[in-house]
């Protein structure tokens, strides 16, 4: 049981940089849409409505700061601190992963906040491990065993949509998933 719960504090910890930038963004997003409200060649908008500039940069800034805030602590507490690469990595990868799955999604034809079950709970994971281990492949490697990843891929759905429902609650998303 011990065992179990350092496995999932530590893949929250790890992901904490990663998880903030969406929740960021639903928070404090509007303005200017990153596609400026155009088409892709099929007729669809390219992300829609909900894929701004100030959403996404702020997004990344607030995963960096996160984890700035990690690593002032983490000696204290014993968790691994961040690369710097690291820290830019999963921001910038879970916002990226969000955004390549909004093109996705309205190339298939999914309207703006129609749910599409796990790849809307695992956009950001996957986004954040690629630009990580691509970018700063020691810190990734070194950081996310197997055990650790397993635990990221089972505990991300359930965080996702806590945070969704609360933040549906409090009327800063049109859906709660």
């Amino acid at each position: 049981m011990l065992i179990l719960l350092e496995i999932i504090t530590t893949a929250i910890w790890l992901m904490l940089p990663a998880y903030v930038p969406n929740t960021c963004a639903a928070l404090v997003g509007g303005g200017t849409a990153i596609d400026f409200g155009k088409t892709f060649r099929d007729g669809r908008r390219i992300f829609g409505d909900g894929k701004t500039y100030r959403g996404f940069v702020l997004g990344v800034l607030s995963g960096v700061v996160i984890g700035i805030v990690q690593n002032f602590v983490a000696p204290d507490i014993g968790y691994p601190a961040f690369a710097a690469s690291a820290l830019i990595c999963l921001s910038l990868g879970a916002m990226t992963g969000d955004l390549v799955k909004s093109f996705l999604k309205r190339r298939v034809g999914f309207k703006q906040g129609a749910p599409l079950p796990l790849i809307d709970q695992l956009d950001l994971v996957l986004g954040a491990w690629v630009f990580t281990y691509a970018f700063s492949h020691e810190w990734f490697v070194t950081n996310f065993t197997l055990w650790v990843m397993i635990g990221v891929l089972v505990i991300t759905p359930v965080l996702h949509k806590i945070v969704n429902i609360i933040g549906y609650k409090l009327g800063k998303k049109d859906v709660p998933w």
